[in-house]
């Protein structure tokens, strides 16, 4: 890549984490502001950036139009699937990828290790909300209202001895989940099977999607999956790029 075209996208980058002086946008490309203005000058043309009435640089409404229009071609599905065969093939067991569809969190995409043994999830079908780790790496990350929304009227129908069976066992559970960063089904559906899972994030940083690796508990016990959680939080990120997800700038 050019140098030109890097700072170029390094500024569009910073442009659509909010409005930035002059100054700043000169400071963290490491140029002069006379070259990063002849830049923004550039760029503003196209209508990729603009400048605010304070003075500041933000993103324009060309990049919006830009990012709608290409929208139809990054589908979840489609985007994420070659990240979770990669993790399946690495890791060895299930992979589930789920994401949130208004109200509802349901399965998107699944990938199963050659062999007779199934696990439950269908694409398709919801996901239980308080048992399955996809869930809750979704619904600790979303805005209280909407949580409540997803969760409205649903049941916590005990499956088995651990799982949680009051919304506020499952919000306690939530909290640790956004602490650490990934989530957990410690057999709550089925006692013989568990999995770690990960939230994937879109261009605006919502949690949208989560990613988890699920196994049987004679195959891996609770140390050995906790292992590969480092492969699947890769995954997620690498999903979470493809959507347009950037780490906010240092």
């Amino acid at each position: 890549m050019s140098q030109t075209v890097s700072r170029a996208t390094a500024i569009l980058r910073l442009a659509c984490g909010g409005p930035r002086s002059l100054a700043d946008i000169g400071d963290r490309l490491g140029v002069h502001r006379t070259t990063a203005l002849r830049l923004l000058h550039t760029l503003a043309e196209s209508g990729l950036v603009r400048r605010l009435p304070d003075g500041t640089w933000g993103a324009g409404n060309g990049l919006a139009a830009l990012a709608a229009r290409a929208g139809g071609q990054f589908g979840l599905r489609d985007l994420a699937h070659p990240h979770l065969a990669a993790l399946q093939e690495k890791a060895g067991h299930t992979v589930h990828l789920a994401a949130l569809r208004e109200s509802t969190i349901v399965y998107v995409d699944k990938i199963s290790p050659p062999g007779p043994a199934r696990m439950y999830a269908r694409i398709g079908r919801p996901v239980p909300l308080h048992t399955a780790g996809v869930s809750k790496a979704i619904l600790a990350h979303l805005p209280p209202a909407h949580a409540d929304e997803v969760l409205e009227g649903w049941e916590f129908t005990p499956y088995t001895p651990a799982t949680l069976t009051t919304r506020a066992a499952l919000d306690q559970e939530l909290r640790a989940v956004r602490e650490r960063g990934w989530a957990a089904d410690e057999g709550e559906f089925e006692e013989f099977v568990h999995c770690v899972a990960v939230p994937v994030r879109n261009a605006f940083g919502d949690v949208t999607a989560a990613v988890s690796l699920t196994a049987l508990c004679a195959q891996a016990d609770r140390a050995a999956l906790h292992a590969l959680l480092p492969p699947v939080i890769r995954c997620a990120a690498a999903i979470s790029e493809q959507l347009g997800y950037q780490e906010d700038p240092p």
